[in-house]
């Protein structure tokens, strides 16, 4: 394991650790001899699909038991929405 960098040679070697991070390897600093962060690789974006399959596994997103068609309105008076958030505000 490389040894963590202190937080002032952190601030002078930054471009070298952002190098390390675009390689896939995760950086330490360390305060007083106290790690206090790590830098990792930021994880590549997903498709929208994988991303709502994720949800759904972790129970954030329910799957959708009809078609969008089936959505109906609960009010139909124009305006409702704008007096509800007024009512809030």
């Amino acid at each position: 394991m490389v040894r963590p960098y202190p937080v002032h040679e952190a601030k002078a070697k930054l471009s070298e650790i952002l190098r390390r991070v675009k390689q896939g390897r995760s950086v330490t600093i360390s305060e007083r001899g106290r790690e206090i962060a790590r830098v990792i690789p930021v994880e590549p974006p997903q498709d929208l699909a994988t991303r709502l399959e994720n949800l759904q596994r972790d129970g954030v997103v329910l799957s959708g038991r009809g078609s969008a068609a089936t959505i109906r309105p609960i009010t139909r008076r124009r305006g409702s929405l704008r007096r509800f958030l007024e009512s809030r505000g």
